[in-house]
């Protein structure tokens, strides 16, 4: 598709670009999700440490980072931002394929139970609800526990 984001591994020179994306969504989306609970000056050195142990794949366009995913050892989908330029033309689907490709046992999230705009996006990525909490998390609100877990195919051949 014409225009669309470029998909490629963060180096630690997208640090800056990656903290001004990150305090930009959250901004743009409140309430849906929170402020963050840290000091915003923290965000640069917390993403730096990010990108030097969890994988993390960033989404360009022609005017520079529009999303980005970072995937813990585990399969543990730590943080998936976009503008909101990006929503809708499929990044978030891609940067979830990015993951799946490096995880195809499965991956798992937590997501604010008040989002629900990522909540459908991710039930239509094929995540399913698990568990949540009341606000045991740095913000004190309300989350959702998801996991996607590969279709297999049992000793019958049906799907389980």
């Amino acid at each position: 598709m014409p225009g669309s984001p470029t998909m490629r591994r963060a180096t630690t020179d997208d640090v800056p670009a990656l903290a001004e994306l990150f305090l930009a969504v959250r901004a743009e989306n409140a309430p849906r999700i929170p402020p963050i609970a840290h000091p915003a000056a923290t965000v640069r050195p917390f993403l730096a440490h990010v990108v030097a142990t969890d994988t993390v794949w960033v989404a360009e366009d022609e005017h520079g980072l529009v999303g980005f995913l970072a995937l813990g050892a585990g399969g543990e989908v730590e943080h998936l931002y976009l503008r909101a330029v990006a929503t809708g033309r499929g990044t978030g689907a891609r940067l979830l394929d990015l993951a799946r490709e490096a995880r195809p046992s499965g991956l798992a999230l937590w997501t604010f139970a008040a989002n629900t705009g990522a909540r459908r996006f991710y039930a239509r990525e094929g995540f399913v609800e698990v568990g949540g909490t009341d606000g045991d998390n740095e913000e004190g609100v309300p989350d959702v526990r998801m996991e996607w877990r590969p279709h297999r195919l049992s000793a019958g051949g049906s799907r389980r």
